[in-house]
């Protein structure tokens, strides 16, 4: 090989690697995190239902940022609102809404997550939906335990030895 070929392959071989690196290079409108989970979570014994999402921090965050994170209502009406302040130290943020009814299998649910600094300029918007592999009907809609004891529920486990798990009739078809 010639030395003019090893120095042609040389050059053609960097501006490859170049262009390869410059690939995974973060986009300016990007903004500071990435979402890297979404999902409902059903907790049986307290009979609820959330949403629970997840971000990585991909770049720094300014002090006093905000998560304002706006959840459809899978009951209907106003989307369900939380405000979250998110800390510059932390590496993964978690958002979790309020408590849901409603929530019905393989029908996709919006999501709206801003993220806003200390004087209310918007850092980054994600906009994602979330289904469910479950329909909320197999949760009760009686806590099943109460207290810090999880003590049994006495409206869900009567005296008598019956059940009463309820039925959640108001929910939309």
């Amino acid at each position: 090989m010639t030395m003019r070929r090893i120095i042609l392959t040389a050059i053609g071989t960097g501006a490859i690697a170049g262009l390869a690196l410059s690939g995974c290079q973060r986009k300016d409108d990007q903004g500071p995190t990435e979402l890297t989970g979404r999902i409902f979570v059903f907790n049986y014994r307290v009979a609820s239902a959330t949403y629970m999402i997840t971000l990585k921090k991909i770049a720094p965050i300014p002090d006093g940022t905000t998560a304002v994170a706006e959840f459809e209502n899978p009951a209907g009406g106003d989307p369900l609102v939380i405000h979250e302040k998110i800390y510059s130290f932390w590496d993964k943020i978690t958002l979790e809404s309020p408590d849901l009814r409603c929530v019905r299998k393989d029908r996709p649910y919006s999501v709206s997550i801003k993220l806003v600094d200390a004087s209310d300029k918007t850092l980054q918007t994600i906009k994602t939906e979330v289904k469910s592999d479950l329909d909320q009907t197999v949760l009760p809609t009686k806590p099943l335990v109460v207290g810090p004891a999880y003590t049994a529920n006495p409206d869900v486990f009567r005296e008598d030895g019956s059940t009463n798990y309820g039925k959640d009739a108001a929910c939309p078809a």
